[in-house]
C-alpha cells in the first residue's frame, strides 16, 4: 500500500520563521556585547559575562570561551529539553560565536581596538547595551530558542515552573557578575554589571509579558448570535452562557471572550458596529492558558506521557495497553470525555485513521494515534475493506452479523485467500502526521472457530497456523497480528524519541 504523503503544513514555515527570529536576536545580542560592553569593559551576565572577564584579563576573545563553556551545557539541554531544543541551542551557540567574531572584525580599528560609540559615557553604554541584549534575548525566547549558557538553566526551570525567565537568569548571573570584583578589584565595574543585569532582565520580561497580556470580555447583548459569529471570524473563541437579568426578570445571553490585549480594540469596534447599546465588562486576565495563549507548564502527575488511542473498543485498548503501557498512559475516547461520532468518510484505512487522530488533536489537544483496520478478501474484490465494521449494517460493530454476511458471500468460492490490514496514524505537535502499517495473510474458514478475539477473528486462520485468531491467546495474536505489526512500528518510533 502506498500511504498518502501529507501536505507540507505551516510547521515548515514556522521553523523558518523561528530560525529567522533567532538569527535576528543573536545579531542584536552580539551587537550589544561587541559595541557597548566590551569597549567599556562592562561585565554582563551569563556565559558571555564569564567570557568577558577572561577576555579583559587575558585578551582571549570572548567567542571562543563562550563556545567551549556551552558545549558542556548541551548535555543538560538534551536530557531535559529534548533534541528539538538542543538543535536550536547548537545553532544559536555556533551562530553567536560566528556573529560575535564577525562583529569584532568589522568594528575594530587597525590596532584591534573596538570603538567607543558614546565617548567616555560608560553608564550610557551600559544602558544601551543592556537594552539591546535584553531585547535580543526576548526575541530569541519568543521563537523557542536559546543563546546557551544560563539560558538553558532558565529554560529548564521555566519548563516545570511558571517562574519569570528574567528572574531565573538574574539569580544565576548575580554570582557571575559579583565574581568580576575578585578579578579586577574595581567596584565600579561590578555596579555597572548589576545595572546591565537589571536592565536586560526588565527588558526581557517586558517584551515577553507584553505579548502575553490578555483581557476578558463579558458581553450582554440581544444580538448575541451575530456578535458571536463576527468575533469567531477574527480567530477568537466565544462561549455563550445563559443568564437572567434580575431587574427585568428576563433571560439574557452572556458572551465570554478571552483575547490578547492587542486584539481588544478590534473587538470593541465589532461590538460598537453590531450592537452599540449592549453592556460590556472588560478586565485584565492574568495567566491565560490554552490554545492560542500560553501553555501550562507543570510537572506531570506521572512520568508517563499521556497518549490518546482514538477508540472505545475494549479489545483494542487491552491489546494496545499491553504493548505501550510501560511507556505511555494510554487513554481512550471515554477517558477524555469524547463521545462524538467521529466521521470516517475516507476511502482508505490511512484516511480514516488520520481523520480520527486529527479530530482528537484539534478539539482535545492530546497527542493521538488512531487505527483503521479491516479484512480484505480476494474473492470479494477486497471487500469488506474499509467497511469491515459496517459490512452487515450501517449501524456497524455487529460482529455476528458481519461474519454471517461474509460466510454467505463466500459460499461456493474456492479462493479463500484474505488478509487483515491495519494503518495507524499518529498526530502530535512536533511533526507531520506519521503512518504505520501492518498486514497478515491467511484463509477464511467456512465456519466460526474459537471464543477469543473480536470482529472476524473466528473466521481467519493466518498463514503458518492451523488455528484462528479467536483460538489464540492475546500474546500469540499480538505477536503476529496486523495491529501488532503496526503497533510495533509505532513503538519503535516512540522509543526513538521522535514523538
Amino acid at each position: 500500500m502506498t500511504l498518502p504523503i501529507p501536505p507540507i503544513s505551516t510547521s515548515v514555515k514556522q521553523e523558518i520563521h523561528d530560525y529567522t527570529l533567532i538569527t535576528l536576536a543573536l545579531c542584536m545580542y552580539a551587537f550589544g556585547l561587541t559595541c557597548f560592553m566590551l569597549p567599556y569593559q562592562i561585565t554582563t551576565g551569563g556565559v558571555a559575562g564569564i567570557s568577558s572577564i577572561i577576555y579583559f584579563a587575558t585578551g582571549f576573545e570572548v567567542q571562543w570561551t563562550y563556545l567551549f563553556i556551552n558545549v558542556a551545557f548541551l548535555v543538560a539541554a538534551v536530557i531535559e529539553l529534548g533534541w528539538r531544543f538542543c538543535i536550536r541551542t547548537i545553532y544559536a551557540v555556533l551562530m553567536l560565536t560566528f556573529i560575535t567574531w564577525a562583529f569584532q572584525r568589522i568594528f575594530e580599528d587597525a590596532e584591534g581596538n573596538l570603538p567607543r560609540w558614546v565617548g567616555d559615557e560608560a553608564f550610557m553604554a551600559c544602558v544601551i547595551g543592556a537594552i539591546i541584549e535584553g531585547a535580543g534575548l526576548a526575541i530569541c525566547f519568543s521563537a523557542n530558542g536559546s543563546t546557551g549558557g544560563t539560558d538553558i538553566i532558565a529554560a529548564i526551570v521555566n519548563k516545570y515552573k511558571n517562574i519569570s525567565l528574567g528572574n531565573i537568569i538574574m539569580f544565576c548571573d548575580i554570582i557571575i557578575i559579583s565574581s568580576c570584583y575578585f578579578v579586577f578589584h574595581d567596584p565600579r565595574r561590578m555596579v555597572f554589571g548589576y545595572v546591565c543585569l537589571i536592565l536586560s532582565a526588565l527588558t526581557l520580561d517586558y517584551m515577553l509579558n507584553r505579548r502575553r497580556q490578555s483581557v476578558q470580555f463579558l458581553i450582554f447583548s440581544r444580538n448575541y448570535r451575530r456578535l458571536a459569529d463576527e468575533i469567531n471570524s477574527t480567530g477568537r473563541g466565544v462561549t455563550v452562557l445563559d443568564g437572567t437579568g434580575w431587574y427585568t426578570k428576563t433571560e439574557r445571553k452572556v458572551l465570554v471572550v478571552i483575547a490578547k490585549k492587542s486584539e481588544s480594540m478590534n473587538i470593541f469596534r465589532l461590538i460598537k458596529y453590531i450592537d452599540p447599546y449592549c453592556f460590556i465588562s472588560m478586565s485584565n486576565a492574568q495567566g491565560v492558558y490554552g490554545e492560542g495563549f500560553d501553555k501550562i507548564k507543570a510537572k506531570q502527575l506521572t512520568n508517563k506521557h499521556p497518549l490518546v488511542f482514538a477508540t472505545n473498543n475494549a479489545h483494542k485498548l487491552e491489546e494496545v495497553r499491553a504493548m505501550l503501557g510501560d511507556l505511555f498512559e494510554i487513554r481512550s475516547l471515554d477517558d477524555i470525555n469524547c463521545h462524538a461520532e467521529i466521521p470516517e468518510t475516507g476511502n482508505t484505512f490511512a484516511e480514516n485513521a488520520l481523520l480520527k487522530a486529527q479530530y482528537v488533536k484539534r478539539f482535545y489537544g492530546f497527542d493521538c494515534f488512531a487505527d483503521d483496520s479491516g479484512l480484505e478478501v480476494e474473492a470479494l474484490g477486497g471487500a469488506p475493506g474499509v467497511h469491515s465494521a459496517r459490512y452487515a449494517s450501517e449501524e456497524g460493530h455487529d460482529a455476528e452479523a458481519n461474519m454471517t454476511k461474509l460466510l454467505h458471500e463466500m459460499e461456493g468460492k474456492e479462493n479463500r485467500r484474505a488478509n487483515f490490514r491495519t494503518v495507524i496514524a499518529f498526530v502530535s505537535d512536533l511533526h507531520e502526521p506519521k503512518f504505520f502499517e501492518g498486514r497478515i495473510e491467511g484463509q477464511i474458514l467456512t465456519e466460526r472457530r474459537g471464543e477469543g478475539g473480536f470482529g472476524y477473528d473466528p473466521l481467519f486462520v493466518p498463514d503458518g497456523y492451523d488455528i484462528t485468531f479467536a483460538e489464540m491467546t492475546a500474546e500469540q495474536k499480538n505477536a503476529i497480528s496486523h495491529r501488532g505489526q503496526a503497533m510495533a512500528s509505532l513503538v519503535d518510533y516512540l522509543n526513538a524519541g521522535k514523538a
